[in-house]
């Protein structure tokens, strides 16, 4: 699908997922609710509580998602940290475009804002997701607010030009990605925002004041030579970082829960959650 332009993205969607599997219906408290156009899934232990949230936005390369692999690991984490989370549905491209999807993004995190406070909201995603909650948290910097207290990309999709010349090399290796399909869903996305634009592209905005931060990165991931130079300009800006780094891995490989690396990279995910969640 990815190999086309444009790219396939009704195919794509045919692995879509929109409601809370049976299993976690049954082993958690869940409830669905509406903030804009997005819906919201919260997912926190039966017999519990949480004063801490994980903001969950997906990937799908902004035309698709979530899939099941979402859900999965989402339930996974909740069980394994207790702690709350809330999957975010965003309005997809090509029928809306990334300022829309930004507006989105900022209206639940507003919504998380009326119950908890910075230091109680973890913002996590892989993929496109992972490019939304990096650049939500450089507009709220931008604008003067406390960014939350961690974040966790996973595989992040930072620079949508894909102009830099590592990339080439990587294209035919990828499994997943291509450099053709991922260029067009940016098209897609973009709505005449120029696609250098941080808005679109983090890796061009500021990384300064950034919270902790817990990144996961694949060798074989078209967009891992851009990650990686993103990685480098956080800790120049004195981010307190932490790279994942697995060379022989694929992209959003912390969330394919059939690979032993996959369980070990939740793991440490909900170590990581658990350790700023105290």
């Amino acid at each position: 699908m990815f190999s086309h332009d444009p790219m396939l993205y009704e195919a794509f969607r045919k692995d879509d997922v929109f409601e809370a599997p049976k299993k976690l219906l049954k082993a958690f408290q869940v409830r669905n609710f509406q903030v804009a156009e997005s819906k919201v899934t919260e997912v926190l232990p039966k017999n519990g509580s949480s004063d801490y949230l994980v903001l969950f936005i997906h990937g799908g390369a902004m035309v698709a998602g979530p899939g099941k692999h979402h859900w999965d690991s989402m339930g996974y984490m909740v069980k394994k940290t207790g702690v709350k989370f809330w999957l975010m549905n965003y309005p997809k491209a090509p029928e809306h475009k990334i300022t829309q999807i930004a507006q989105n993004v900022d209206a639940v995190y507003a919504e998380a804002r009326k119950t908890h406070a910075p230091s109680q909201i973890f913002l996590m995603g892989d993929s496109a997701g992972g490019n939304l909650i990096l650049t939500l948290t450089q507009r709220l910097i931008k604008n003067g607010e406390e960014p939350p207290k961690a974040i966790i990309p996973i595989t992040p999709a930072v620079d949508v030009t894909f102009t830099n010349e590592a990339i080439d090399l990587l294209d035919s290796r990828d499994p997943i990605l291509s450099k053709k399909g991922v260029t067009s869903t940016a098209h897609m996305s973009s709505g005449g925002v120029d696609l250098a634009d941080p808005m679109m592209s983090p890796i061009n905005g500021s990384f300064e004041k950034f919270p902790k931060t817990l990144m996961f990165l694949a060798g074989r991931d078209i967009l891992y030579p851009d990650a990686k130079v993103a990685a480098y300009e956080m800790k120049k800006a004195g981010v307190p970082l932490e790279v994942v780094e697995e060379t022989r891995m694929i992209h959003i490989w912390p969330l394919m829960p059939v690979m032993r690396e996959a369980k070990a990279a939740l793991n440490k995910i909900c170590d990581f959650i658990r350790q700023n969640s105290r």
